[in-house]
Parts: C-alpha cells; sequence; structure tokens
C-alpha cells in the first residue's frame, strides 16, 4: 500500500520530510537560502517548520516510534 493511502505513512513521510530538510539545512544552509521558490521551495519551507516547531516535531517523532515499535 502507498503512502498516499494510509494516513499514518503519509505523516511518517511528511515528517521524514520535514526532518530531512532541517537538518540539510544546518548542515548546509546554501542550498536551500538560495531555492525559496519552485519544487525546491518546498524543502526551505519544510526546514524552517522544523526550525520554528522543533517541540512539536520531536514529540511527534517520538509518538511515530513508538506507534512503530508497538505495531
Amino acid at each position: 500500500m502507498s503512502a498516499l493511502f494510509n494516513f499514518t505513512s503519509l505523516l511518517q513521510v511528511l515528517l521524514l520530510l520535514i526532518c530531512t530538510s532541517t537538518y540539510i539545512h544546518s548542515a548546509w544552509p546554501g542550498i536551500l537560502d538560495r531555492n525559496k521558490t519552485g519544487v525546491i521551495g518546498i524543502f526551505w519551507k519544510c526546514a524552517r517548520i522544523g526550525e520554528r516547531l522543533s517541540p512539536y516535531v520531536s514529540i511527534c517523532c517520538i509518538i511515530i516510534a513508538i506507534n512503530q515499535l508497538m505495531g
């Protein structure tokens, strides 16, 4: 089943995208800062979400990890 049809998998993919974009922006900020528009701009926006809402993203990561361990 693809991640588009399973809500839990879709949330995991979005959370992974946010965490990865935030890590890339912290390691190499020039890559995402140059491309704030277009398709690559999605990664820049995800990095901003990860930076500004980091406590909530961390809690979501813990919840998803517990969900994966239990199920």
